[in-house]
């Protein structure tokens, strides 16, 4: 496999195994300043799905490969979600716990149409399951419907987004609809620069942030001020 060419050869790996549907699930905006945690879900059929040719991690594309590539994505996989947490869920469940929250549903969403075996996670730990202990989302959900924890084995892959296309393919679901949404946003307040930076702290955004004080899109918890 080139660098950068993700394969199906993990997720038939887990055919062995009697695992059949695969979800590959990866996430984007963790480092933001503003916006939501945003989580991709694709669930594939690793008995038949065929290849998919140009996807590979999102952040190896540009916004139009990107964007051009949602459709053929959503054809072919079984089942596709994504999920987002607020910046007033980061705050107050922490980036791990809203990232959970995010995940949860999405898979619940793309669930309802297709019950992956097994999940495939971008990263080196398990952020999607819920912990067995109670956590600040218990009490943060208190009296809403919360997402139900998962039932099935989650498997974190470092660099998972680089070489499994179920990974790959999530990457590229999570980081377009973020991207529209941070461009949705812009419009209401364009002076934050979100249509290019993304919720990112650039020194235009960070200077817009101390002039103008943060809205409600930020991470209220973060370091916004610009670096002295």
């Amino acid at each position: 496999m080139k660098s950068g060419s993700p394969t199906l050869e993990v997720e038939r790996s887990y055919l062995s195994e009697g695992y059949r549907f695969v979800a590959g699930m990866d996430e984007v905006g963790r480092g933001a300043l503003a916006g939501p945690v945003t989580v991709g879900c694709v669930m594939i059929d690793a008995a038949a799905s065929p290849h998919l040719p140009q996807v590979k991690d999102s952040k190896l594309l540009t916004s139009s490969v990107r964007e051009s590539l949602v459709e053929k994505i959503q054809a072919w996989c079984s089942a596709f979600a994504v999920g987002h947490a607020s910046a007033k869920e980061v705050d107050a469940l922490g980036v791990t716990g809203a990232l959970r929250l995010a995940g949860q549903r999405a898979w619940w969403h793309a669930a309802e149409k297709v019950r992956a075996d097994v999940v495939i996670l971008d990263g080196s730990h398990d952020w999607l399951s819920t912990p067995r202990e109670a956590t600040l989302m218990d009490e943060y959900l208190l009296g809403e419907e919360a997402p139900a924890g998962l039932d099935v084995p989650v498997h974190a892959r470092v660099k998972a987004d680089m070489s499994c296309l179920s990974v790959a393919a999530a990457s590229v679901l999570a980081k377009v609809a973020r991207d529209a949404l941070m461009v949705d946003l812009d419009r209401a307040e364009p002076w934050f620069g979100w249509r290019g930076n993304k919720g990112y702290g650039t020194v235009g955004h960070r200077a817009a942030i101390a002039e103008r004080g943060p809205s409600e899109h930020h991470r209220k918890t973060w370091n916004l001020l610009p670096s002295v």
